[in-house]
């Protein structure tokens, strides 16, 4: 392992988690379980929720406390018994630190599944073993794998209530593994539990014999989060110039941001988009001082050795790896506005740092969640739906793939009237 990774070992130590699935699998109860079990939760969090009066200051077991009230936050939550905001909780174990976000089932609030599984890195997606695969549930699979989530964990949840039979959960591996095929996606990992009970979420239980693989926890520990990102090209969207001023600094001028993928050196020859001029970087300036060598995702302010133009929307790359330009692009896009997309309409592309004004050319097809064929011929796409589009910019975007950089290659589409977030792309 490079010195670089060991850095990069150290610093990333967060695991970030999203759960999904339909309505009732479990979600809210699972994260309620994990807190639980991995000691996340407070005391006065379990006295709030517990499920028994009686024992006013200790909770004996898990099983007085109703696990999913340690998630469902909002009054409207508790009152219907469902998921609507996606909540986000912190939990850690002596090998790793996660942020998980419990996301809704029902179809309305995918917009906020969305949101929540944006960040990701690793996806749970929970199935009832009662019910077996459910719409929501290939729709809900079916953004992951565009959104290029590195994890899909199916995790067949409520054994308990199917007298943890393996033919049951056998049938559902199987329809879910040929689900994903389809999609190409490669690490997918199913395994079975109980998150009432806890069997094979924290510790194996004595119900689930018949199941060799991990427990989910057991497998939240060892998924790689590293990735690739240290061997992706340079990519730094500018997010501030930072021209203090002062007597000390008369000519200081530093370009902020979040480096988005690969690593930069000092002395590094760098060209900045749109402009194409080039320098060399001069310093790599952080809180904590100068550096010789940064990486992704680190927030730094490099100076350069010349002074050329760069604005905020700008991206430095390193010379000879630009990203690519264009005035079209074709997408895969999760519509999630109110009103449908329909072409000739005119939005704003928000794309790393960067905003464009943009025009819908044509909706190439939307795609049919069950089949995952394409329906050609589509007059628009209406809210939860997917479906691929091109877009006619008002200027050059620069960008990669989303296959290649999810950070480069995502933006989210904006109504120019209400100024809501209408869309979620992914550059093809």
């Amino acid at each position: 392992m490079t010195e670089l990774n060991i850095k990069m070992t150290e610093e990333i130590e967060l695991l970030r988690l999203v759960t999904v699935g339909s309505v009732d699998d479990g979600k809210s109860t699972l994260i309620g379980r994990l807190l639980v079990d991995t000691k996340g939760a407070f005391e006065d969090q379990l006295l709030a929720v517990r499920k028994k009066k009686g024992q006013e200051h200790h909770i004996a077991s898990a099983s007085e406390i109703d696990l999913a009230m340690l998630t469902d936050g909002l009054s409207a939550e508790r009152e219907q018994g469902i998921t609507i905001d996606v909540a986000y909780r912190y939990f850690a174990t002596p090998k790793r630190k996660f942020i998980m976000a419990d996301c809704p089932g029902h179809e309305q609030y995918t917009r906020n599944m969305v949101t929540g599984a944006s960040t990701a890195s690793a996806a749970i997606i929970l199935i009832d073993a009662r019910n077996g695969v459910m719409p929501q549930t290939k729709r809900h699979t079916h953004i992951l794998a565009l959104l290029n989530i590195t994890h899909l964990i199916v995790a067949v949840n409520k054994m308990d209530l199917v007298g943890f039979d393996q033919a049951i959960y056998e049938n559902i591996r199987e329809e879910m593994q040929a689900y994903c095929d389809k999609q190409g996606v490669k690490n997918l990992i199913c395994l079975p539990m109980s998150a009432l009970d806890g069997d094979m979420v924290a510790v194996r239980g004595d119900n689930l014999n018949w199941y060799e693989g991990k427990t989910l926890l057991e497998t939240l520990e060892t998924l790689s989060t590293l990735g690739d990102i240290d061997s992706l090209p340079f990519r730094m969207p500018v997010q501030l110039v930072n021209r203090p001023q002062t007597v000390d600094l008369p000519d200081y001028r530093g370009f902020m941001g979040t480096i988005a993928s690969g690593t930069v050196k000092v002395g590094d020859k760098i060209v900045s988009v749109p402009s194409g001029n080039s320098s060399t970087v001069k310093e790599i300036v952080t809180f904590d001082g100068n550096l010789d060598e940064a990486f992704a995702p680190q927030s730094v302010t490099l100076t350069l050795n010349d002074e050329i133009d760069v604005s905020r929307g700008d991206m430095l790359t390193h010379v000879g790896d630009k990203a690519m330009d264009a005035k079209e692009l074709t997408a895969n896009v999760c519509w999630i506005g109110d009103e449908p997309l329909t072409e000739r309409q005119k939005y704003i592309v928000k794309h790393t740092t960067n905003s464009v004004k943009a025009m819908v050319a044509s909706i190439d097809f939307k795609t049919d969640i069950h089949t995952l064929d394409h329906q050609q011929d589509a007059d628009e796409l209406a809210m939860n739906e997917i479906g691929q589009i091109t877009l006619k910019l008002m200027k050059p975007l620069h960008y990669d793939r989303y296959v290649d950089n999810r950070i480069t290659g995502s933006f989210i589409m904006i109504d120019t009237f209400t100024n809501n977030t209408v869309g979620a792309g992914m550059i093809v």
